[in-house]
């Protein structure tokens, strides 16, 4: 398995990798990645694929989102989506890419790296909950466990404050969970 950055001609790939691994929420995803894959164009962030025998198996976004401290707006980076096709899953792929991803952020000039997703798979690489570390989540929607940040090199203390998703994670519709009932 090869990881690399994500070329122009791998977007067809990218979306069946996310269509597959989100299920019924697959396409909102795949439309999520178009999106953001935009804003990557103008500068702040990356994305990597995870190839096997030249296949796209695995995807996996850092883009470029805000944290509202008292100081001044900072520029974060936000860790979704992350996706591998369901037939390859437990096999270390979304691993991989996530500590590649984190090595590439760790060189850069970003101080924190915020997610939502499970606590139990987050936690080996170092995310912790973002409300112990001062941090406020950009929806109620997401979990208090769910809402995860790791901090790098370019962290100071006094950067604490409000997430703000970048705006395709609204339009799409892609923050936190509906409450199908409510």
């Amino acid at each position: 398995m090869e990881l690399r950055e994500e070329r122009p001609g791998d977007a067809g790939a990218v979306k069946h990798v996310h269509r597959r691994a989100f299920g019924d929420h697959g396409e909102a995803v795949a439309d999520l990645v178009d999106s953001l894959r935009d804003g990557m164009r103008s500068g702040g962030g990356f994305a990597l694929v995870a190839e096997d025998a030249g296949q796209i198996v695995g995807h996996v976004m850092f883009t470029r989102s805000l944290l509202d401290a008292p100081r001044r707006l900072v520029d974060v980076q936000v860790l979704s989506p992350l996706g591998v096709l369901p037939e390859c899953q437990r096999q270390g792929i979304g691993s991989a890419l996530v500590r590649t991803g984190l090595a590439t952020a760790h060189e850069g000039t970003s101080p924190l790296v915020f997610l939502e997703g499970d606590p139990g798979y987050y936690s080996r690489f170092g995310f912790t909950p973002g409300a112990e570390l001062g941090f406020r989540k950009p929806s109620l929607r997401i979990s208090d466990a769910a809402f995860q940040v790791i901090r790098l090199p370019a962290y100071e203390p006094w950067m604490t404050g409000t997430l703000v998703y970048s705006e395709p994670f609204w339009r799409h519709d892609t923050v936190g969970f509906r409450d199908p009932d409510a």
